[in-house]
């Protein structure tokens, strides 16, 4: 039964802790729990996080989890709470004690609605690290009102999906200063390693359930009006070919099914309709001037994303996995298949297991960012016409699953925890939107996510 309003949480509510984590005994829980750990206020004074706890469905491995991520040391004195996605009552108790919630239980499309509905309910505020579109669109749908409602922010994608392409799309377009005007921008993702490479078991698992869901979550957007598009100067980006060799990076590259261009088209289409941002539930005037000053050196550009690999007999085996993911996919047995022998089908790029830990300290990302547009909007207006600039900008860190993922998203909570009247009262929106304006990048860049201009130069015909 609903609780009545009088007893939700947003109404005068003065929650134990600042955050919880919940599915903190996972595989990607825990480095999110090692991470947490670093800027509780006990270990980091001038930190806003003072408080934490951790939830899922056993205590037992939480314990567990805890004293892995505090290793050497002794685990802190922290909460263990029990919660389980199927025990909807068990959620709003978890929600009614936290600003915020750290969603770490995937897939997202199987086990998150709970989570963002109970988050929604009783107020407080959601992140998770989801990579799927067809949830992330489908949680807008339903809860963006109630969440604007109840004051509560629920913002996906908050981990390397996906806010590497956010901030390395915004960073490159703000290199277009005036007159120059950018068209397009691809970003070509590498992942490096001195061992073998080894991704999380859910993001595989994640593209498995997408194949599946594919006809969803193009019925939703079809039931949906349509988004608004942003003016981009010059003509619509060219398709390009499947498979292309990038000579000013030194990458073979092809293009990747992503979540990331779906969710930079998201913010940019908000942003069309607000081209200053969206207001802070109760910014000051200095706040206002900057999230403003940010948007407006903001460009939008047609926006695409492929995955590099030093060899071409790599980018083959990566379009076998492919196709392998998406006939396989499209049925029950298949389906069965691909999640049963990860490792075969994915030619051992995942595994259920996961990496060891001396797979994920060696591993690595490189993200280059492509932009390609005009000196001029008069020269963009012309017909005909290609690109005569080009620059190139990098995003560059550890790696992208159980080290930049929890770098992220622990940033974006600490922006929330200290920073929440600048911030959207509540609703559903993608990261780039409410982070942009923010510190964000800085924070990155002082935990080991790098943002260069690599180049910038004049294209001849």
């Amino acid at each position: 039964m609903e609780e009545p309003p009088e007893h939700r949480q947003f109404l005068g509510r003065s929650p134990r802790y600042d955050l919880i984590i919940l599915g903190a005994s996972g595989f990607t829980g825990k480095y999110v729990v090692r991470e947490a750990l670093k800027f509780l206020s006990l270990n980091a004074p001038s930190s806003p996080l003072e408080s934490i706890a951790l939830a899922g469905r056993n205590t037992t491995r939480l314990a567990d989890a805890l004293r892995w991520a505090a290793h050497p040391d002794p685990p802190p004195d922290i909460a263990l709470l029990a919660a389980d996605v199927g025990d909807l009552a068990s959620l709003r108790r978890m929600c009614a004690q936290t600003r915020l919630v750290l969603n770490c239980v995937g897939p997202f499309r199987l086990h998150g609605e709970p989570v963002v509905a109970a988050c929604v309910d009783s107020g407080c505020d959601y992140l998770d690290i989801c990579g799927e579109p067809e949830f992330m669109e489908r949680m807008e749908a339903k809860y963006h009102e109630s969440a604007v409602e109840t004051g509560s922010l629920v913002i996906s994608a908050c981990g390397f999906d996906s806010i590497p392409a956010e901030l390395g799309l915004m960073f490159n377009s703000r290199q277009w200063t005036e007159p120059a005007v950018v068209n397009w921008i691809e970003a070509y993702l590498s992942l490096e390693s001195e061992r073998r490479i080894v991704g999380n078991f859910g993001t595989y698992q994640s593209a498995v359930l997408g194949v599946a869901n594919v006809e969803k979550l193009q019925e939703l957007r079809r039931s949906r009006p349509r988004r608004a598009r942003p003016v981009i100067p010059g003509p619509a980006s060219p398709k390009g070919s499947i498979i292309e060799h990038q000579n000013k990076i030194g990458l073979w590259a092809v293009k990747l099914p992503s979540a990331d261009s779906v969710v930079v088209r998201r913010t940019l289409s908000i942003l069309t309709e607000n081209p200053d941002g969206l207001p802070g539930s109760n910014e000051d005037a200095e706040h206002i001037e900057k999230r403003k000053a940010f948007w407006s050196t903001v460009k939008p550009a047609h926006f695409g994303v492929k995955m590099g690999l030093r060899s071409l007999l790599g980018i083959f085996s990566l379009i076998i996995v492919g196709v392998f993911i998406g006939v396989l996919g499209r049925t029950a047995f298949g389906r069965w298949l691909l999640l049963q022998f990860p490792s075969v089908f994915s030619f051992g790029r995942f595994r259920k297991k996961g990496p060891t830990e001396e797979e994920v300290e060696s591993a690595s990302f490189k993200m280059w960012f492509v932009g390609h547009g005009y000196s001029s909007r008069d020269v963009a207006s012309q017909s005909n016409v290609k690109p005569d600039m080009q620059i190139i900008t990098r995003v560059t860190g550890p790696e992208i699953g159980y080290v930049t993922t929890p770098i992220i998203l622990l940033q974006c909570a600490l922006i929330l925890l200290s920073n929440r009247e600048n911030l959207p009262k509540g609703g559903s929106y993608p990261p780039g939107i409410v982070f942009g304006p923010t510190d964000l990048q800085e924070r990155l860049e002082k935990n080991g996510i790098s943002f260069d201009v690599i180049s910038k130069s004049a294209l001849h015909a």
